[in-house]
């Protein structure tokens, strides 16, 4: 995800690599001497399907930055 504003992420939709609707990209954490993202944060969808990532106090994915495959009209997650 390098070289990609952060600010034209905002509400992206993220798909797993099988196609399955995860959520909506809701923030993203950042290690603060790197600069490197760490964490992409995800609201998740509201169908029953629930994945394996860590979750915050809201529920919301916390997707390992190294899982994103790729960024375009979307966002895609290696599940």
């Amino acid at each position: 995800m390098s070289g990609i504003l952060a600010q034209t992420l905002s509400e992206k939709a993220v798909i797993g690599t099988d196609g399955s609707e995860i959520g909506t990209l809701y923030n993203l954490t950042m290690d603060i001497e790197s600069g490197r993202i760490e964490d992409v944060i995800v609201s998740p969808t509201d169908n029953d399907t629930n994945f394996d990532f860590e979750t915050d106090e809201r529920g919301r994915y916390r997707v390992p930055n190294h899982l994103v495959e790729s960024v375009k009209d979307h966002l895609v997650i290696r599940l």
